[in-house]
């Protein structure tokens, strides 16, 4: 019992920093939907982007330990993400509001 609690804290401390991270990009998304920023297509791809990261690190936690090589492609996942988002908010396209 003890290991296995163990194994699951590991896990869970492995990847907080990208929890936090995925928070502060759910929320650039949004706000860059409501700035007019993003169009609806774009942020629907971030968005679609920002899942398919969940299910990655959810598959890095199923084994119970997230090994160093499996952190670092999450931190790379998100670093690709993050660039995605800032790209996506600067290109100059406005988002057509009806």
């Amino acid at each position: 019992m003890l290991i296995a609690s163990t194994g699951l804290i590991n896990a869970q401390r492995g990847t907080r920093s990208t929890t936090s991270r995925q928070v502060t990009q759910q929320a650039r998304i949004g706000e860059g939907v409501r700035s007019g920023e993003l169009s609806r297509p774009e942020a629907a791809r971030l968005e679609r982007e920002q899942k398919k990261i969940q299910i990655e690190k959810r598959i890095a936690k199923a084994d119970g330990t997230v090994t160093p090589a499996e952190k670092r492609f999450l931190r790379r996942e998100q670093k690709r993400s993050s660039r995605h988002i800032a790209r996506q908010k600067n290109d100059g396209q406005e988002r057509i509001v009806k």
